[in-house]
């Protein structure tokens, strides 16, 4: 029989194909069990006290560190809007006390007769000189940089009436400069007490500053 007949009579054996199709033997199986000493917390107390302690330290050092940056962020935070509070009671201290300027304007150049500066503030509000009072300011505004209506006033030289008006604070103002040409004066001032919101004609204002501030 020839080699090529016996590898045919060999394939058409049945026996041959159950040898190739056989399944492999399964490897041996492996088993997990858990370690007792990781039960109940007691892989944590084999961890050496000195690591615990050390990791315990870097955790309080880490919270003292946050509470310290969000310490320094509340008081940059405070401080900001502290200085942005005092700017808009600068902006409401330059309108009020042009307000009151604008008013004495109005009183002194709508006298009848002689020109005449009011006596007292309460003068601008109700101008008794016309057989029907004038208005020239609707009220006493608040001073908001002492939240109060305790203006300090600017007397004529002869201190026969009021020619300006000022905050008595003596707070540093913030704004030191780029005022309007009316306010020029203001620019570094020392204090808001010095920001006075004066009406002087043109002829007053070639006389001598005598004017007294109380």
């Amino acid at each position: 029989m020839s080699a090529t007949e016996a590898r045919r009579n060999q394939i058409a054996n049945p026996a041959f194909f159950r040898r190739r199709t056989q399944t492999p033997r399964a490897g041996p199986r492996v088993r997990l069990v858990q370690d007792p000493a990781m039960r109940n917390g007691e892989a944590e107390r084999n961890i050496p006290r000195f690591l615990l302690r050390r990791a315990a330290g870097f955790t309080y050092l880490g919270v003292l560190l946050l509470v310290a940056i969000m310490g320094f962020g509340l008081a940059a935070f405070g401080e900001l809007h502290s200085h942005a509070a005092q700017r808009q009671k600068e902006e409401e201290l330059l309108f009020i006390g042009a307000q009151f300027r604008d008013a004495i304007a109005s009183y002194y150049n709508r006298s009848p007769g002689t020109k005449a500066y009011p006596k007292n503030l309460e003068d601008l509000i109700e101008d008794k000189r016309f057989p029907m009072p004038q208005h020239h300011l609707r009220r006493i505004y608040r001073d908001p940089m002492t939240a109060s209506i305790d203006w300090g006033v600017v007397e004529t030289p002869d201190k026969a009436g009021i020619m300006g008006v000022h905050s008595r604070s003596e707070e540093a103002p913030i704004k030191t400069g780029n005022f309007d040409a009316a306010e020029a004066s203001f620019e570094d001032a020392e204090n808001y007490s010095k920001w006075t919101f004066i009406y002087s004609p043109q002829e007053l204002a070639k006389t001598p500053a005598a004017s007294a501030s109380r």
